[in-house]
């Protein structure tokens, strides 16, 4: 039994990582975090199981005049998803969809510079990748970065979690071979409402978190 609220993500990473241990996961997995927050989950369970870790960037597309209302996504790549249902409704224009979709790119770019300092990104093709992040509220981030990924020709695709909404947790499960959710708490109004240590991952800190994946023991990496 899970107790809540996790202590913080480091406490929840090592506690999806002992799950992730009893799945047998094949030799060949690379565990995808998504930034910020995903960070320290996705190092201490890259960490456990001995694997790669890698950031997989993806940006919301807001609405224009409402900016926490998503019209789409976009991710590392410059793969993206438009709900072109939801654009048409309020009226938003092409020239208004391409302003926000330049911004956001610049935004995945910079992030992608700043976090891998030249190293190039994992390859992923016929490999097992597990994407990981701290939660999952409505799961839409994630889901552009499973299709994303499956772009990409993985073996297969897994996603892991410490904490989700029952719903979007149901949700991946249509999107990857796999969604693990350590806990599934109702009612689900934010993830950060179970954590009792929730503060913001900066910029410097993932620059940290993949540069202490880079030391770990080459035995330790399949």
């Amino acid at each position: 039994m899970i107790q809540l609220p996790f202590a913080d993500r480091a406490e929840a990473g090592r506690l999806l990582a002992t799950e992730l241990l009893r799945h047998q996961l094949p030799a060949n997995v690379v565990v995808l975090a998504l930034p910020r927050g995903g960070l320290p989950v996705g190092l201490e369970v890259a960490k456990a199981l001995g694997a790669p870790l890698d950031v997989v960037i993806v940006r919301k597309l807001g609405v224009p005049w409402q900016p926490e209302l998503a019209m789409g996504a976009i991710a590392s790549g410059s793969f993206q998803t438009l709900d072109e249902q939801l654009i048409g409704a309020l009226g938003i224009s092409r020239a208004e969809v391409d302003a926000v979709v330049a911004r956001e790119s610049a935004e995945v770019a910079r992030r992608e510079t700043l976090y891998r300092r030249g190293r190039r990104a994992l390859d992923l093709h016929g490999r097992t990748v597990l994407l990981v992040d701290d939660g999952l509220a409505t799961g839409s981030t994630m889901l552009v970065a499973a299709r994303y990924v499956r772009s990409l020709k993985p073996r297969k695709t897994l996603i892991a979690v410490p904490v989700g909404s029952v719903q979007a947790c149901h949700r991946l499960r249509q999107e990857a071979d796999d969604c693990i959710c350590l806990a599934t708490p109702e009612p689900f109004s934010a993830v950060g409402e179970w954590y009792a240590d929730f503060r913001q991952v900066r910029d410097a800190e993932v620059q940290s978190f993949l540069e202490q994946e880079t030391t770990l023991p080459a035995f330790q990496k399949q």
